[in-house]
């Protein structure tokens, strides 16, 4: 029995960040059809921070009126709207409208929009939840958020990429401004997949609905379910992911499960308070702006400008793999941690050597270091790879730090992570869009230096 509430935890979890992790791996395959072009990617970080609304008054809601709105209510909400929003992108992803005299991809963005509402919500709605279970279940929870980027990355593997051909096509007098009679020019085309982003799409709402259902299942489980299931399954390492994680604001629904939590608790170790110099919580806090500057707004923005010039395949593999690195670094993180400051702030620092190496190629778009080589694909792809595994450890080691320092650590830090990503992505967004200073290229008409 053990292992149907294990199950149901796991892909419960699973709907957390799923939509958006889906949409990041499938924008090799839809940013060459929208309008945006290579920009896209800069206006997904913009939108997925101003979804930061959803959890900002949601927190508001706890603090103002305690008791008033109920978490299984949200999360039956968030997660049916998640579902219907995977549908209408699987329909309507491709739809534009003209604003300001320009084809713009109106609703893939407002699709989006709720998308990232979505699962930026979860994360102050899905945990107090999980509180309520016996605490080992919390453990699997967090399996299946990892699961929630490691999933998609795999089936955005399988779907493969288009890619791209060089093809002549012939342009007769009336079309040529010249009016020198027919000329011939090189028109990029792409490869279909092997499936589109409909079925992907598609593939998002059916996995959304799997994590729907599995929440109503948690939530009408029988205690004599729990009360059977006497074995572990997994290490029970829960007890430190969620000590200092109890936000007294944010009070979870109890459900038929909870009389077993207060059991499960007790027996859980008392980790002693840490004592962090002024210097060193600078620097923690640093750390932690300045990775998800980095890794949620800077970086991600630009990625298209670094990857393309390679070509697709070197765009499709560092999304996929990227977003598989993130939840294999967490796992890392969680069985082989280390808390030294000097060792975060070295991996930091190699983090950081990677990411201006991605931006670097970015901009010397389109014509980058080593692009017509198989070399040159592989150091970007595996720069990408590392820069985000190497500062996904650093954010999960500070998260365990700070968890156990005290709770209000851990709310400075999730606001310095909102800081940091919030800061990055509305810096990048007028670099890319307004000033122009990263260039796109076509495939087959770009002619770099040898």
């Amino acid at each position: 029995m053990a292992l149907l509430v294990h199950l149901l935890a796991c892909a419960f979890g699973m709907g957390s960040w799923l939509a958006v992790n889906g949409l990041w791996v499938e924008l090799p395959l839809i940013v060459n059809t929208l309008p945006e072009g290579w920009d896209l990617p800069s206006y997904l970080t913009v939108i997925i921070q101003l979804a930061n609304v959803g959890p900002l008054l949601v927190t508001l809601m706890h603090k103002l009126r305690p008791g008033y709105l109920k978490e299984t209510v949200v999360i039956y909400a968030i997660l049916t709207i998640g579902v219907l929003a995977c549908v209408l992108l699987a329909f309507f992803w491709h739809v534009t409208t003209v604003v300001a005299g320009a084809p713009h991809s109106t609703a893939f963005f407002i699709i989006t929009f709720f998308l990232s509402l979505v699962d930026c919500t979860s994360s102050v709605t899905f945990l107090p939840f999980m509180v309520g279970l016996p605490a080992k279940y919390v453990t699997t929870y967090f399996i299946g958020e990892g699961l929630s980027g490691f999933v998609p990355g795999l089936v955005a593997l399988a779907q493969g990429v288009g890619m791209a051909s060089c093809v002549n096509t012939t342009r007769n007098a009336t079309q040529n401004l010249a009016g020198g009679g027919d000329s011939w020019t090189l028109q990029t085309q792409y490869l279909p997949p092997n499936f589109s982003p409909e079925v992907f799409f598609s593939f998002l709402a059916a996995t959304m609905c799997v994590s729907l259902a599995a929440f109503c299942a948690l939530k009408r489980l029988p205690p004599i379910f729990l009360e059977l299931a006497t074995e572990t399954l997994v290490p029970d390492l829960s007890a430190s992911a969620s000590t200092g994680l109890d936000n007294p604001g944010l009070e979870p629904d109890r459900g038929p499960l909870q009389h077993e939590t207060e059991e499960t608790n007790r027996n859980e170790p008392v980790v002693a308070k840490l004592n962090f110099s002024v210097h060193q919580l600078g620097f923690i806090y640093f750390l932690v702006v300045w990775v998800n500057l980095a890794a949620n707004g800077l970086l991600p923005s630009v990625q298209t400008y670094s990857c393309i010039p390679y070509g697709n395949l070197a765009y499709h593999l560092s999304a996929a793999l990227t977003s598989v690195a993130n939840p294999v670094a967490c796992i890392v993180a969680m069985f082989f941690p280390n808390r030294s400051l000097l060792f975060l702030g070295v991996l930091g620092v190699l983090g950081t050597a990677f990411g201006s190496y991605n931006m670097a190629m970015a901009a010397l778009s389109p014509c980058p270091l080593l692009q017509n080589s198989a070399v040159g694909l592989a150091i970007i792809v595996l720069s990408w790879v590392f820069f985000t595994g190497t500062f996904c450890y650093v954010k999960v080691m500070i998260g365990v730090i700070l968890r156990d320092k005290s709770h209000s650590a851990l709310v400075w830090c999730g606001a310095a992570s909102q800081l940091g990503s919030l800061v990055g992505s509305v810096t990048m967004f007028p670099l890319v869009n307004t000033y122009k200073l990263f260039k796109s290229g076509d495939y087959c008409n770009t002619k770099c230096p040898l």
